[in-house]
């Protein structure tokens, strides 16, 4: 199992999108101890999860994330949270 998850920066008024095979709840932990020195989220230390996709392989999750990226809009990430059937399109999208 593979999870998207995206935190959010009150601060700086950001995202950051990322996927991982440990837990967001460990992954969001790792950001907010400078795990990742010199990352973009090092550069905060407000981080929250915002959003979370649970896949079904890391494949998957990979190719989600990159099109949440590619989307590069805070409106879509926002949107995904109110329409829940946008993640459900993304998994079924990039299910092969």
């Amino acid at each position: 199992m593979a999870i998207v998850y995206i935190l959010h920066s009150t601060i700086a008024d950001k995202f950051y999108i990322g996927s991982t095979t440990l837990s967001a709840e460990e992954r969001l932990n790792r950001h907010l101890s400078n795990y990742y020195k010199n990352s973009f989220t090092s550069k905060y230390s407000d981080w929250t999860l915002f959003f979370e996709i649970l896949c079904h392989s890391d494949i998957q999750a990979r190719k989600i994330e990159h099109h949440i990226k590619k989307m590069k809009s805070k409106k879509y990430i926002q949107n995904l949270l109110t329409f829940p059937e946008i993640s459900q399109k993304l998994l079924e999208k990039y299910s092969k």
